[in-house]
Order: structure tokens, then C-alpha cells, then sequence
């Protein structure tokens, strides 16, 4: 459990989206709170959207119709059920896998494949989930384009995005093809993605009400991020990995919600 007696404040918890270091791999894991045969699948409830934190950089978000897409979805950390999507980065292999399992519906790689620049727009069920490419820093051959994406994902009425490996600010050009964000999903290792003070600029670029980190390794690392961002927002330390979110329970002041589970 991470400690946060210094910094957590107490506060609230809280349209469809608008938009146009490569290393020794870690030890496969599953999920502490959850296993293959201890967590049951059912829908989300009307007009919400159910995020679950499953470790690292990867999601579980299910909508009202039953709908489930997996983020950053890999070999290592994955969700105790086989998702209907999943949004995979490269710049790691805890982001990507070239061996999803048999029976997903839409595998969507978020870089440049076989000379092909990834664009997503699919629907699955009441879950449109699209991308915005972005660049990567390659420390031997300087930037590789494309080779990022921010995933949206369109669940009632929200807009949840995932950061994924970002490597550096927006342009113009990429705020106004995320468009309005409710949900953010932020890397906050504070140097593999962006430094702290960067990441801080693009969450206020991109304005979300709702914050969730994700992609530290530890819990100084999460605790910097938290302390440079409790003048603008709140803070909650959610009691379990699941959370709930609909448009009606969107926080007024800018909040960030820390979902307890593996890193």
C-alpha cells in the first residue's frame, strides 16, 4: 500500500469526444487484486464508464454495454480477461506484444507498422476508440516519428485519453484532434516519458478534470508528481484499483485520482 500522509487532501471524488528504453523485460505478473477466477465481467452501469488499474501503464475500461478495452497491453502485465480491444505502444515491451491473444476483436498498434502510419476510428459495441500520433525520442537515431500514440476512448459520454508513452508537449495541431478530454491517464515516471515539470504543462494544456498516474516505479516517484500538482488540484488515493466515472460525478476543481495496484 503507498503511504501519503504528507500530501493527500481531502476532496470530492469526483459529450462525446470532440476531437478531429528498451530493457531486461520483468518477470511476468498477474494483478495482485485480481485472478482469472476471482474477478467477474459484467457491464458497467448505465451512462458510466468502469476504469480498473491492472499495473504499469495498462487499463481495463468497460462500458454499459459490456464493451472492454485494455491499454498498453503486453506480455507481462495483462487483464484477468480476454479485452474485446486493445491499444498497444512500443517504445517498450511492457507496452506492446506481438502475441495478443486469439479472439480479440480489434488490436490496434499505436506506431507506424510495416510503413503504415496508425490511424484508428473503430467502434465496438457503445465504445469508439481512436488515436492521435506523436513522436518518440530514439537515443540512437534521434526522433522517430509516429512512433507514439494518445488513445481516446469514447464510453457514455466521456472522454477517457491515455498519455502512453509521450515524449514530449503538444502542438496545436494535436489538442485540437484530442479535443475535449474528462478522463486523463498520465505518465508520471518523470523521465522515461517527459520530466515532471513537462508533463505538468501538458496536463494543463489538455485541461482534464479527472487525472489518474500511471508508469512510476516507485512510490517517491508518485509522491514528486503528487506534490508538484496539489496547489491546482486535488488529491484522492481511490480505496481499490476500480473506479466509476460518469459525467454527472466529474469533479468540479481538477482532480487526480490514484488507483492502488501494481506499477
Amino acid at each position: 500500500m503507498l503511504a501519503f500522509t504528507l500530501i493527500l487532501l481531502p476532496a470530492p471524488l469526483l459529450a462525446a469526444c470532440l476531437g478531429a528504453v528498451a530493457g531486461h523485460p520483468p518477470a511476468r505478473i498477474m494483478p495482485a487484486s485480481y485472478s482469472p477466477l476471482s474477478y467477474s465481467l459484467a457491464a458497467a452501469a448505465p451512462n458510466t464508464a468502469r476504469i480498473t488499474f491492472i499495473g504499469h501503464a495498462t487499463f481495463l475500461i468497460e462500458s454499459p454495454q459490456g464493451a472492454t478495452a485494455a491499454t498498453d497491453y503486453n506480455d507481462y502485465i495483462r487483464p484477468p480477461v480476454r479485452p474485446d480491444i486493445v491499444t498497444m505502444n512500443y517504445a517498450h515491451t511492457t507496452h506492446f506484444t506481438d502475441s495478443p491473444e486469439p479472439g480479440i476483436a480489434h488490436v490496434l498498434r499505436g506506431w507506424t507498422h510495416q510503413g503504415k502510419q496508425a490511424r484508428h476510428n473503430v467502434q465496438y459495441k457503445d465504445m469508439r476508440v481512436r488515436n492521435v500520433p506523436t513522436n518518440l525520442r530514439n537515443y540512437g537515431s534521434g526522433t522517430e516519428y509516429d512512433g507514439n500514440s494518445i488513445f481516446i476512448f469514447d464510453v457514455s459520454q466521456l472522454c477517457i485519453a491515455h498519455l502512453g508513452h509521450l515524449h514530449h508537449k503538444l502542438t496545436p495541431g494535436h489538442l485540437a484532434d484530442l479535443g475535449k478530454i474528462d478522463v486523463l491517464m498520465v505518465p508520471v515516471d518523470g523521465g522515461f516519458t517527459l520530466n515532471i515539470f513537462e508533463m505538468q504543462e501538458v496536463i494543463a494544456q489538455i485541461g482534464a478534470p479527472l487525472l489518474i498516474p500511471m508508469h512510476y516505479f516507485s512510490e517517491s516517484t508518485l509522491e514528486r508528481f503528487l506534490v508538484r500538482l496539489r496547489d491546482s488540484h486535488d488529491i484522492r488515493l481511490n480505496e481499490g484499483p476500480m473506479l466509476e466515472v460518469s459525467r454527472a460525478s466529474l469533479p468540479k476543481k481538477p482532480t487526480v485520482v490514484v488507483l492502488p495496484g501494481p506499477h
